[in-house]
């Protein structure tokens, strides 16, 4: 009676953690771009806390523009700047709109790209 092994062979694994491997490496390329959104999310929340405080709110867009880019600052925000932040005002209340896009190359002409939108009531 012959002995049979059983299990993958070597090209059976090639062809099994190629796939995994690039998964991987496009994990480790975006954790970069997702930790510099939740610093602008983070820094968007604290100019919300911060505008609470003052006189019911009421802050003109460039002095909010100056503390957030101040907030970027010290949060080591790259992208986007505070002048890409959309300020506008809904129902009595401003609203900072942080829509941008970040892109991750991968390897060669090929790369990911993250779209990010949040919206924040600066009450």
């Amino acid at each position: 009676m012959r002995n049979r092994q059983s299990g993958m062979t070597m090209i059976g694994w090639l062809l099994v953690m190629i796939p995994v491997g690039i998964v991987v490496y496009a994990g480790i390329r975006l954790t970069p771009i997702y930790l510099n959104y939740y610093r602008v999310v983070q820094s968007l929340h604290q100019l919300a806390a911060d505008n609470k405080g003052l006189d019911g709110g009421a802050q003109n867009v460039a002095a909010m523009r100056i503390a957030l880019e101040k907030r970027f600052d010290v949060q080591y925000v790259e992208h986007p700047s505070a002048a890409e932040i959309n300020f506008s005002r809904v129902d009595g209340n401003w609203v900072a709109t942080a829509d941008y896009e970040d892109l991750a190359p991968l390897f060669g002409n090929v790369s990911l790209i993250a779209q990010f939108h949040t919206d924040v009531v600066l009450q």
